[in-house]
């Protein structure tokens, strides 16, 4: 078992004046103190250990810090991405059922109208503001829960991965010796928080290490340059990196104290990972992972960082490629890449056939990523067998998209695809075959969508065609879509 998280964090904060965040100078002491006051009280209102707490809130510190009181007091944390609307959250609250939903003020009276017993994050904080710093733990095992985040195929219901602490800290333990983390770095953190990337690879490597962070509460390309000559390593996702490049303030000088730029939630293009070595000196390191694993591979951090690959497996992490009946592959065979180790999560929530379908026997993890190795051992990320859409670092399922345009007036059938985008990775594009006698307009289209779906997950354009491309069974080829509008964001 990996070191806990909990653990580090009190290690830490007996190291006077040890920087946890670097504005204001916040100590690990002092996010221990107040990591106590906000589990004193949860555990005033009635929390326990077992129940789970959804969190909606916009990112800022105290979400790390009732992360952190989560895990002491053993309540099971769930983050869910402030941009969700009240109909997209209903799933959560119902499925999880939470003891406590903690939200940002204006989430207050659309998440208590689900039933939710909710709490205004400030107020919340103010509770907490009065409560002991002293705290005493209950045991903990590594197998108990300590987060879950829901997560969805391209059809269904989203599932809700149950990761351990183990699953965390041996993962933590893991990247911290790879990446070569030490109590001297500091992490320009300007990921969001409610997944894994934000909140468990960034945040749980800076407390396993002791180092700090420069801390901003939304990624702009201007901040994050006016940060790096203060910071020492910075995360990222592929969309962040694409945009310092279009800015004229990223160069050598502007990234000489950076030891390191990693990226990761979504494949980094190699024209990307190029240009950025030749821009600023700057080799990218790209890894892999996923919300029911952590972090798999990485490139190495001595070596050869190579684009278009996302490295070796983690230590302690076995990945193979096999063939439909779950045949390991001899190297540069593609096939379905499947996982086992200590970051493997539990299971899905309240789902166990489920579950029992994504393992093969001895625990390996059938990721639905297509993959092959090279003759040094790089894995290469060659497709997705299931459809889902990266875009800026965020998983967009069509399936849920698909379901909200069929019910828009007018729309007869519709099929969503991700196509390359040179910002985001890829853009969400939705194919529509309209009813007849039906004329809708783009903007229509979009803006009807608003009021269903997460920003991010409104289709970037929406294409009317006259009919779908379909197989000899009636399913549609959305391989033939993807290859048809590949070039559809193409400069020029």
């Amino acid at each position: 078992m990996g070191t806990d998280v909990i653990e580090m964090l009190k290690r830490h904060a007996t190291v006077p004046g040890q920087v946890w965040l670097q504005e204001g100078q916040v100590t690990y002491a002092d996010l221990l103190a107040e990591t106590g006051r906000l589990a004193n009280a949860l555990s005033g209102l009635g929390l326990k250990k077992g129940d789970r707490l959804l969190l909606q809130a916009e990112k800022c510190e105290a979400v790390l810090s009732l992360y952190l009181a989560c895990l002491r007091l053993g309540v099971i944390f769930l983050p869910v991405n402030p941009g969700y609307t009240v109909s997209e959250t209903a799933h959560f609250v119902a499925d999880a059922e939470p003891a406590l939903a903690v939200v940002d003020a204006g989430r207050v009276v659309g998440l208590s109208a689900l039933g939710a017993r909710t709490m205004d994050l400030t107020d919340l904080l103010a509770v907490a503001t009065t409560a002991p710093t002293e705290f005493a733990d209950p045991a903990h095992g590594p197998d108990d829960l300590a987060a879950i985040l829901y997560t969805s195929g391209t059809t269904g219901r989203s599932k809700g991965v149950m990761l351990t602490r183990d699953n965390l800290a041996s993962n933590a333990e893991a990247l911290v010796g790879l990446w070569r983390f030490t109590g001297a770095d500091v992490l320009l953190h300007a990921l969001p928080v409610f997944h894994t990337h934000g909140l468990f690879v960034a945040t749980n490597c800076v407390l396993f290490s002791g180092a700090s962070m420069i801390f901003h509460r939304a990624f702009s390309p201007s901040a994050v340059l006016g940060a790096l000559p203060k910071a020492s390593v910075m995360m990222g996702v592929p969309t962040f990196y694409t945009r310092l490049l279009a800015d004229p303030g990223l160069t050598r000088a502007a990234c000489a104290h950076i030891r390191l730029f990693i990226s990761g939630s979504a494949p980094l293009s190699p024209a990307t990972h190029t240009e950025w070595r030749d821009r600023t000196g700057h080799a990218i390191l790209e890894r892999y992972g996923m919300t029911e694993t952590n972090m798999i591979t990485s490139n190495p951090y001595d070596g050869d960082r190579r684009a278009g690959t996302v490295g070796i497996p983690l230590p302690g992490v076995e990945v193979r490629v096999t063939d439909s009946d779950g045949t390991p592959l001899p190297q540069g065979e593609a096939g379905a890449i499947e996982v086992r180790g200590p970051n493997v999560f539990r299971g899905y929530w309240k789902l166990p056939e489920k579950t029992a379908e994504e393992f093969r026997d001895g625990r390996w993890f059938i990721t639905g990523d297509m993959g092959a190795f090279d003759a040094q051992g790089y894995l290469s990320i060659l497709g997705r067998a299931k459809d889902l859409v990266i875009t800026g670092g965020l998983n967009v399922y069509p399936a849920e998209v698909e379901a909200a345009l069929d019910d828009l007036p007018g729309v007869a059938t519709s099929a969503v695809i991700g196509v390359p985008h040179p910002d985001f990775g890829e853009a969400v594009v939705a194919c529509l075959v309209l009813a007849k006698g039906a004329a809708l307009e783009e903007a229509g289209v979009r803006a009807a969508l608003r009021e269903r779906l997460a920003a991010f997950k409104i289709p970037k354009r929406v294409l009317v065609l006259e009919d779908l491309p379909r197989n000899a069974m009636g399913k549609v080829q959305k391989a033939e879509l993807r290859r048809l509008y590949a070039g559809l964001f193409q400069a020029g």
